[in-house]
């Protein structure tokens, strides 16, 4: 068995025992918080690795990632 079927399986253990919307709530609040903690950790080892700076975080806050609309296309 994979490791991916035996997460699945852990997981629909886990949602089984859920019976309330309070528990189903900290169990949405631990995942979120235990995808962020790695996200954060790979960050900083990119930050740690030279891969991004201070100066790549602040053109990241200035970045419009929007998609382009082509409204002259479209209109008649």
């Amino acid at each position: 068995m994979s490791y991916s079927q035996i997460a699945h399986l852990e997981l629909i253990n886990a949602l089984n025992n859920i019976n309330t919307e309070e528990e189903l709530n900290e169990f949405k609040d631990l995942l979120a918080h235990y995808f962020a903690q790695k996200a954060q950790k790979a960050i900083d080892a990119l930050w740690e690795e030279g891969v991004i700076n201070e100066k790549t975080i602040e053109q990241w806050g200035e970045e419009h990632m929007r998609t382009p609309y082509r409204y002259a296309s479209h209109r008649s």
